[in-house]
């Protein structure tokens, strides 16, 4: 029930339903990314992806010293039915912002 309760929680911030609307559009994106796309402080933009991830939304993968963020998969029916009625929702999504460098992230 734990995990049941993470994920409603999660759900239940415009923020982060935002930021799964543009991972799932955009894909897997870098920190930096998420941050010049969403205009977001770095500090605040992590505490919400740590609840997403909590949450079972998200998965991250490290590269060098930059964490990649995606929506995870397989994800379970509840997370899937959610992610679908997000899609519906009516949010105007920023353009992506891509800030990587050959090197890495400019950030």
């Amino acid at each position: 029930m734990e995990i049941y309760l993470k994920t409603v929680a999660a759900l239940s911030d415009e923020t982060r339903v935002l930021l799964l609307r543009f991972l799932d559009e955009n894909g897997e994106c870098c920190v930096c990314d998420l941050q010049e796309s969403l205009e977001m402080i770095q500090s605040r933009l992590s505490r919400h992806l740590k609840i997403l991830k909590d949450a079972g939304f998200l998965r991250v993968e490290r590269k060098g010293t930059w964490a990649y963020y995606s929506i995870r998969t397989p994800l379970d029916r509840f997370r899937i039915e959610a992610l679908e009625e997000i899609r519906h929702l009516e949010i105007k999504l920023p353009p992506f912002k891509n800030c990587n460098t050959e090197k890495g992230c400019k950030i």
